[in-house]
């Protein structure tokens, strides 16, 4: 009887430190483990319709978190001219509206294409008006601004016009401020090295 007691309580000790460990340990809410690469990413293009990241495979990127009421919005007409400049050595802008900062991009999806297109001409891809900050931000933004896949550019989004440069091969090798225009300098001779590479 005593030698069946002390084997009852050596199962009971294991089921429960087993129970702990795989029950108990706290988890994030909406927890989901994160992409390992940028063009593991299905995303909505302004029409609503799917694009997956991986079409741009091979090319170099830019992507921006935009918006339409912001002191930064003129620099729609810079990434324009960077995407007509380079985009045949194999430059793709990705715009990604955003309403985090300011209310600045209140529009549907309509306007806000009306708007992108009729006043600023652009013509490089735009997407699906997404959260690139908080607690519902886009898992493409997590993956962008998170320590665990970006450690060298990781941080939260400051404001819109941020941006990110990502080689032909999907690593994020380069990031810009609001502040820092398209055009700029440092932008440009950062998107031509990663442009020269093949």
């Amino acid at each position: 009887m005593k030698t069946f007691s002390i084997a009852a309580i050596v199962v009971a000790s294991v089921a429960s430190l087993a129970y702990f460990y795989c029950c108990s340990a706290e988890q994030p809410v909406n927890a989901m483990p994160l992409a390992g690469s940028f063009y593991d990413f299905k995303v909505k293009d302004i029409d609503g319709k799917d694009v997956k990241l991986k079409k741009y495979k091979g090319s170099v990127l830019l992507v921006v978190n935009t918006a339409s009421k912001c002191g930064y919005t003129p620099q729609y007409e810079g990434l324009q001219a960077t995407f007509d400049k380079f985009k045949d050595q194999g430059l793709v802008v990705l715009g990604f509206p955003a309403n985090n900062f300011g209310g600045q991009e209140p529009g549907t999806a309509a306007e806000i294409k009306e708007f992108c297109e009729s006043k600023y001409k652009v013509t490089f891809p735009i997407f699906a008006k997404i959260s690139v900050k908080g607690e519902d931000q886009d898992p493409l933004y997590t993956f962008l601004t998170s320590k665990e896949t970006n450690p060298e550019f990781a941080g939260d989004i400051t404001w819109n016009f941020n941006k990110f440069l990502i080689d032909r091969k999907g690593k994020i090798v380069a990031r810009f401020t609001s502040k820092d225009t398209p055009t700029n300098e440092t932008v440009t001779a950062a998107i031509e090295k990663y442009l020269a590479v093949k």
